[in-house]
């Protein structure tokens, strides 16, 4: 029989596994954005989404592959009871997480906000599959931890996946809340008049009476009829939101299951329904909310937080209200330069402060972590329109046509059928209104528009966990420096050194010093028969006489303002005593305790 015939007999034979092994053959450890010569130990399609219970079994493959760093509990549980779980990543070869600086990041806190999550997700992936083979993540695991929330919002996630939405819809808790203010709850959701899992748009034909008219070079599309003179009318009317009255009360869709947001739940700057809608009846009013805040309290070693939503393209910090001011400057140095990386790593994406260059948001998350705990916080909107492109030229190309008004749909248009193929539209078709009589249902699906078609999630969510590593990174650092032991005569020495901090973040922000939030960092000197006669810090580096001394408990010096970005401290002790040796600290909430030994 011919060699390669019976070669190719025994392939088909063989069991598919044995034709397609785990791993590249040859393949070393890890996955570091090089595919050649690598491998993951777990597979993730990045092309897609997954709903809530897809998302929580992810995270736990990547749990099951790498028990030795990943771990996961629970912190509560949703209105719908969902598990809230945490998924702590450490290498507890160098230390337990607890003693270690943090991140904490989140997605998902609006349900239909859905890559969120999949961005939580690839950010702890990257960091396991790359812990033993990349020195940058293994640097970073060995001074840090990572705790992730997959969702904040489990429930919405939920909805929007298992039941008719468009884009915008599901970004509520399902808490029943009354929208409408008449009594009942929940009781006029939209609805999916023909049945395909979407809520799109109606429209009706009204020929001479209408709002709007066909684009003439794409009847999908409607355009505004111009205000004029001549009475000139179009022949075309959006009658809104796929949907019917079902509560007889004259309106379509005004009360859909929820109607609140957990982004404006938290203390910082909270107000109440009349001046921030979605708010609650008070700050943390909500299960999910009240679970992380805990979870957050109790773990004061958190010093980063970046929270994922979408959409826009943006790179968001605080305040959230006008009024709060302004944040210390010495906070800012480290906003700036992570917020002007993030743009270059981040193509299309603006650095904003959040109430001047979007818009006033009372009791944001960020705004609490920051505000209220002092610690450095972002919230990326996942998506700009502008990426379908990749170039605003060739979308404004795109979207040129006679009729003004168009343009938008038109750039849209033209990615879904050249891209797509038009599967991310609904076409217009017929139907038998109850209310409007016959009109027309059709319009974008509901992962169109703020989600990323599939063929561009896994650049979204690599650059936007690159950007959150590069905030891992920045997390303080202390080394001490320049130690030296001076003798001043009759048995009194000096000791000198100085504390630095390596990283951009200071060991406490500007605004945790403001507040007293948290407690303060402490620069220690002991040793057996050592008396400390005083001790503080140096104000002048040529000047060791200029010391601002602490009244008490010399040995023990408190630094309510810690170290800066990338500050110094220049600390003296006057000691005396028989001993041959001290040994100096560094500890704080929010920074790797460090040691020294001295020979006095």
């Amino acid at each position: 029989m011919n060699d390669v015939l019976t070669l190719a007999l025994v392939l088909a034979a063989a069991p598919i596994s044995a034709q397609t092994p785990a791993r590249v053959a040859g393949a070393g450890p890890g996955f570091p954005g090089t595919a050649v010569g690598h491998a993951p130990k777990v597979e993730i399609p990045w092309n897609r989404f997954h709903d809530y219970p897809e998302l929580l079994a992810l995270f736990d493959r990547v749990e099951a592959a790498f028990p030795e760093l990943v771990k996961h509990e629970v912190i509560g549980h949703s209105v719908e009871n969902r598990e809230l779980r945490v998924y702590t990543v450490n290498d507890a070869r160098t230390g337990p997480a607890n003693e270690k600086p943090a991140m904490w990041i989140d997605g998902n806190v609006h349900g239909n906000e859905v890559q969120g999550g999949e961005a939580a997700l690839y950010t702890l992936w990257y960091v396991c599959e790359n812990a033993s083979s990349n020195d940058k993540v293994a640097e970073l695991l060995k001074d840090a931890a990572f705790y992730v929330l997959p969702s904040q919002n489990p429930d919405g996630r939920s909805h929007w996946f298992e039941r008719a939405h468009n884009a915008h819809s599901s970004r509520t808790g399902v808490m029943p809340t009354d929208d409408d203010d008449d009594g009942r709850f929940d009781e006029d959701p939209a609805d999916d008049l023909d049945g395909d899992g979407q809520i799109t748009q109606m429209r009706k034909f009204v020929p001479g009476q209408g709002t709007h008219r066909q684009d003439p070079d794409d009847p999908r599309i409607l355009v505004p009829v111009p205000p004029n003179d001549e009475g000139r009318r179009g022949d075309w009317i959006l009658v809104g939101e796929e949907g019917l009255d079902d509560d007889g009360d004259g309106r379509i869709n005004e009360d859909d299951p929820g109607g609140y947001d957990m982004n404006r739940a938290w203390p910082s700057s909270w107000a109440p329904e009349h001046v921030q809608f979605g708010a609650g009846p008070y700050p943390l009013y909500w299960p999910e909310p009240r679970a992380i805040a805990n979870f957050i309290q109790r773990h004061s070693n958190i010093a980063a937080v970046q929270s994922f939503h979408n959409a826009g393209g943006m790179i968001l910090r605080g305040p959230g209200t006008e009024s709060f001011g302004e944040y210390p400057s010495e906070d800012l140095r480290a906003y700036d330069e992570l917020g002007r990386d993030g743009e270059k790593m981040l193509p299309f994406y603006k650095y904003m402060v959040i109430w001047k260059d979007l818009y006033t948001v009372w009791g944001g998350f960020v705004n609490w972590t920051y505000e209220g705990l002092g610690i450095v916080s972002f919230t990326n909107e996942l998506w700009n329109d502008d990426q379908y492109f990749q170039d605003a030229g060739r979308a404004e190309e795109a979207g040129k046509g006679a009729v003004l008004g168009g343009g938008f749909d038109r750039q849209r248009h033209w990615f879904d059928d050249k891209l797509l193929m038009g599967a991310g539209f609904v076409a217009w078709h017929a139907f038998e209104h109850p209310l409007f009589g016959k009109v027309e249902i059709g319009g974008y699906r509901k992962d169109v528009g703020r989600v990323p078609p599939t063929f561009m999630i896994e650049e979204m969510v690599h650059r936007n966990a690159m950007f959150c590593l590069g905030h891992a990174r920045a997390m303080p650092k202390v080394v001490f420096e320049d130690v030296q032991v001076t003798e001043l005569g009759e048995g009194v020495k000096a000791v000198d050194l100085v504390v630095r901090n390596l990283h951009a973040i200071p060991t406490r922000t500007g605004m945790a010093a403001r507040g007293k939030v948290g407690a303060p960092d402490v620069i220690a000197i002991e040793g057996a028969g050592l008396t400390v006669i005083a001790g503080g810090v140096r104000s002048d580096r040529f000047r060791p006489e200029r010391i601002e001394l602490q009244e008490r408990h010399p040995e023990r010096l408190l630094r309510e303002r810690g170290v800066g970005s990338r500050g110094e401290v220049r600390v003296r002790w006057l000691v005396r005593g028989k001993a041959e040796k001290a040994v100096v600290t560094y500890g704080g909430e929010k920074v790797r305790g460090v040691r020294v030994e001295v020979r006095l």
